[in-house]
């Protein structure tokens, strides 16, 4: 496996934090749906072995899973 270099990690890290200041504004069930897709999107692509498709899917049920969650009780 090849390790990943030190300005591609660096790189990842900025990204990572601007996406979160992003998110600074949406309500809770908004984030949750967000993080759930981004999890779904991993998920249904490593379970696919890369596939574009597994990841969509996975992003799609992600989302949805977040967003259930996250709903307020009545």
């Amino acid at each position: 496996m090849k390790s990943i270099p030190k300005f591609a990690l660096s790189t990842m890290a900025v990204a990572a934090l601007i996406g979160f200041g992003g998110c600074s504004g949406m309500s809770t069930q908004d984030r949750n749906t967000v993080i759930g897709a981004g999890a779904g999107a991993v998920g249904g692509s490593v379970l696919t072995g890369g596939s574009t498709a597994g990841a969509v899917g996975g992003a799609a049920v992600g989302g949805v899973i977040g967003h259930e969650i996250s709903k307020p009780k009545k």
